[in-house]
């Protein structure tokens, strides 16, 4: 994906649940590669419904909104299947499968993509490496304690090298240990290899230490600050 070329786009766009109770209104904004970006606000505001609507879970119910060139309105299975495979989604729950193991489970994405056996191997390994669960390869996420199911969904989000990823309250129930080897892997996805990121969370980490984009969603209402 091209320098600066927006991944998304929202035009007054209008999120609901039913019909007429709006919980994103008339909202408009850009995202562009290799951002790094928060959405916060208070709890029950729209966050994760704003997250979902990313990837396709929630459908535009007013305005339009483009993610990864891929339009989200009435957009068809195979199209929604397609940016799919371009995201890394990490939630705030692992949503881990527990009859796999965490190798299993890591290299979910590189087995709906089709790689061989053998890379999706390798890469499982590199990166529970990354995320000190070499030691738990092949037990199962029921094994684990929450933090480190956490880490093995972050390096599931990462295995497949996405263009971009979603990232919902992904240190919220997390110990400080779990939470900067978080934090470290999405600040290094985003510097490293240009991934945009964008992730809901109540309080934006003090020690980051580089640039961000911040929205605020606010009485349906979503807006940058600086």
């Amino acid at each position: 994906m091209d320098e600066n070329r927006s991944v998304v786009i929202a035009e007054n766009l209008t999120l609901a649940y039913k019909k007429n109770e709006p919980i994103i209104k008339n909202a408009s904004l850009r995202i562009n590669t290799r951002d790094f970006v928060f959405i916060t606000g208070k709890s029950g505001s729209g966050k994760s419904t704003f997250l979902k609507s990313l990837y396709g879970a929630i459908a535009p119910q007013e305005g339009t909104l483009n993610v990864c060139g891929i339009g989200l309105n009435n957009v068809s299975n195979s199209d929604k299947n397609f940016l799919r495979k371009h995201l890394g989604i990490v939630f705030q729950d692992y949503k881990l499968i527990e009859n796999w193991t965490i190798e299993k489970n890591i290299m979910l994405p590189l087995l709906i993509a089709g790689f061989s056996k053998d890379v999706c191997i390798a890469q499982a390994h590199k990166l529970l490496k990354h995320v000190k669960l070499v030691h738990k390869a092949y037990k199962y996420p029921l094994e684990l304690s929450g933090g480190e199911q956490q880490r093995a969904a972050m390096a599931r989000a990462l295995a497949h090298n996405p263009v971009l990823i979603l990232a919902d309250e992904p240190t919220g129930n997390l110990d400080e240990y779990s939470s900067s080897v978080i934090w470290s892997l999405l600040r290094g996805a985003n510097v490293q290899l240009g991934t945009t990121v964008i992730t809901v969370t109540h309080k934006i980490p003090s020690l980051l230490r580089m640039n961000y984009k911040r929205f605020v969603i606010d009485g349906g209402h979503i807006d940058e600050v600086s």
